[in-house]
This record gives structure tokens, C-alpha cells and sequence, in this order.
């Protein structure tokens, strides 16, 4: 199956069309993604068609989320070589999206990605996730904070919940093992002022790929106390 016709189906599964356009824009994504990594070290998946299943349509796949899809403002924390990020902005012109991440090499990657490929709807910080969410500017300010790839889920809730919105949601984008993380961040994502809604399975097509999109609402501020400070969340995750 050719890769537009590909991307249309897993879009119209998660409830998405996809223009030729977009597609078009999808392709010259990958190619500075494959341009770049010969510079810096941007994804361990080079291959045309690997870059299409195991990053484009996972990302895409985060619009089973319904928060995603209602969204205005999304923050991608982490957001590497723009995944999932980058491609939500893509698919949804509306939704202005706040790529953040604390290496300034992959900062200019993806402001050049933004420029080439013309997206108005998109910002990128350079910071670290607990840096970020200390600026009034971006502490509880967004609808969705997303991640993919980033860190386990009790880690994850400290580096993204203190940007949401109190009503709005933490979405990440996880991999199959992820009943036993959760186990592990019951208590993260209670402390921190959320409440586990779901997990929405999902699968990608033409392989035998299983990933999960994991939605937790902020229902109420988190304490100043978090996030604690650069290099103790991951040695010291809340238990």
C-alpha cells in the first residue's frame, strides 16, 4: 500500500482526513528528519517507510483522544524530534502547539522543519521540562500537555501535569507494557493533581504494532512543591 493511501486510512481511523497537502508535508518532514540525523542524533528510525508506521501514524493515532482532538493549545514535552507534536499541528492547522525541549541542536531542527514546511500554528521553547513549567507564562496555561517516548509514567505525570489546565487533560503516548506503569504512577498522578481516565488502545496499520494513548484530567492545581528541580525527578520519581 502507498504511504498517502496508508496515512489516510490510519487517519480516518482516528477520526482524521488527510490532504494531499498534508501528506505532502508529512514527506518533506521525514526527509529533514533524515537530513538532520546524519547531523545530530534526532531517531534511531531513518527508514522511509519505519518513519511513516512507527512515528507519523502513531502520532496521528493520538486523535482517538478526545481531548487532543478538542484541543486549542497542546504543549509537547520533550518533544525530540517533534513526535508527537509536529504532526498533530500538521493534521490540525487550529490547534496552536508549543514544541518544548532542552537541547538547543534540536530546538533548530525543529524551527526549521516549522519554517520549510509553513506551519503558523506552532511555538518552540527551549527548556527543560522543569524549568518550563516554573514560567508563569506556561504553568497550567494549555489544554493538553502530550509526551511520547520520554519517561516512564510517574516521571512523566511530574514533567507534563504542571502545565495543564485545571480541566484539561495529560495525554501520552505509550508503548505496550503500560498496565505496569500506571501501577507505578497512581500516586504521581493523584499527588499532582490528576485523575486516571483511560487508556485507548491502538494499533497500527500494516503491522503488528500495539501502543497505548493514556488520558489523565487535571481536576485540580498542582502544588508549587512540583515539579521539583532539574535532575531529581527521574532519580526520585514520586512513589
Amino acid at each position: 500500500m502507498e504511504f498517502f493511501e496508508l496515512m489516510k486510512e490510519a487517519a480516518l481511523d482516528a477520526g482524521q482526513d488527510i490532504s494531499e497537502n498534508q501528506y505532502n508535508q508529512f514527506i518533506k518532514y521525514m526527509r529533514l528528519v533524515q537530513e538532520w540525523n546524519e547531523k545530530i542524533n534526532l531517531t534511531a528510525i531513518t527508514e522511509d517507510e519505519e518513519v511513516v508506521k512507527k512515528h507519523f501514524i502513531d502520532c496521528i493515532k493520538a486523535f482517538k483522544s478526545e481531548a487532543i482532538r478538542n484541543a486549542k493549545t497542546i504543549i509537547d514535552v520533550g518533544t525530540g524530534a517533534g513526535f508527537p507534536g509536529l504532526p498533530i499541528a500538521i493534521m490540525n492547522p487550529n490547534v496552536k502547539v508549543t514544541l518544548l525541549d532542552s537541547l538547543n541542536k534540536r530546538i533548530n531542527f525543529l524551527n526549521t522543519v516549522v519554517r520549510e514546511l509553513g506551519l503558523k500554528n506552532v511555538t518552540t521553547i527551549h527548556s527543560r521540562a522543569e524549568d518550563g513549567a516554573r514560567n508563569k507564562e506556561l504553568r497550567e496555561k494549555f489544554d493538553v500537555a502530550t509526551s511520547r517516548a520520554v519517561a516512564n509514567m510517574a516521571v512523566l505525570s511530574e514533567f507534563c501535569m504542571p502545565y495543564v489546565k485545571v480541566g484539561g487533560y495529560f495525554v501520552a503516548l505509550k508503548g505496550p507494557a503500560v498496565d505496569e506503569e500506571l501501577k507505578g504512577a497512581n500516586n504521581a498522578i493523584k499527588t499532582l493533581g490528576g485523575e486516571f481516565k483511560g487508556v485507548i488502545s491502538i494499533e497500527i496499520e500494516d503491522t503488528d504494532l500495539r501502543h497505548n494513548v493514556v488520558e489523565v484530567k487535571k481536576i485540580k492545581a498542582c502544588s508549587k512543591v512540583y515539579p521539583r528541580k532539574a535532575g531529581t525527578v527521574n532519580k526520585n520519581p514520586i512513589k
